[in-house]
């Protein structure tokens, strides 16, 4: 995390614009199916490991990963890293409400936190143009640097490929249902079940029909992209 932080500070620092990704299974396996979802990653500056099976995967490839890095906590520390720095933060999307009580909460825990704009516009707005040039022009007029944007996969790495650059901020990273977790909308799962895989079941238990497709069915291929990555790997080193 500490070195993630100081590559962000190096970015904002350099005044050009950069994104950040973070991969969890979910997104891999959308990264197989979509070859725009792989073009959007390609072009991230940095590539941070969210999900735990991800770890477990890596090593298990002989190509471990130094530590989990999750979207949630990067967010939250980030934002403690701008008001220690005097970097300016900018809240786009997530549920109704959710920016907002997650700017409020930030405050209370730093209150030297520059929040120069939150912004949560209705669902589907990044489908019109003309919407997407409004939220880019008050970004840039907010003077932010660093944007966080709530909007989930792929639309939040979309979103960022094409209106941050000249929104004016230096950085941003697509932070998926992290204002809600922050504002206190949605409870996080306990710090055991993070460390240990299981995440995901706390999120299905606690939204089983928003997610149920997603963890159950949609993200099933994961494990037989890791059996075929290990096969491949046992018969090269033969």
């Amino acid at each position: 995390m500490a070195e993630t932080l100081l590559a962000i500070g190096e970015i904002v620092e350099r005044r050009r614009f950069a994104y950040a990704v973070t991969p969890n299974v979910d997104h891999t396996v959308k990264l197989r199916k979509s070859a725009l979802f792989r073009e959007l990653y390609a072009k991230a500056s940095l590539v941070v490991a969210d999900g735990v099976p991800l770890l477990w995967a890596a090593r298990l490839l002989g190509t471990p990963l130094k530590a989990r890095i999750n979207g949630t906590d990067l967010f939250e520390r980030s934002c403690e890293f701008a008001a220690q720095r005097g970097y300016s933060v900018f809240l786009l999307g997530g549920s109704p409400g959710a920016a907002a009580s997650a700017c409020a909460e930030l405050m209370r825990r730093h209150p030297a936190l520059k929040i120069a704009g939150c912004v949560c516009p209705p669902f589907g707005f990044y489908k019109h143009e003309a919407q997407n040039k409004a939220i880019q022009q008050t970004i840039q007029e907010s003077g932010a640097d660093i944007l966080f944007v709530g909007l989930g996969a792929p639309q939040q790495e979309q979103w960022m490929c094409d209106f941050a650059p000249g929104s004016g901020v230096s950085f941003a990273i697509g932070v998926g249902v992290s204002f809600s977790f922050v504002g206190g909308l949605i409870p996080r799962a306990p710090l055991w079940m993070q460390r240990n895989g299981l995440e995901w079941l706390w999120r299905l238990a606690k939204e089983p029909r928003r997610l149920w497709r997603r963890y159950l069915l949609e993200d099933l291929p994961f494990f037989g992209m890791l059996l075929q990555a290990m096969l491949k790997r046992s018969v090269a080193q033969r």
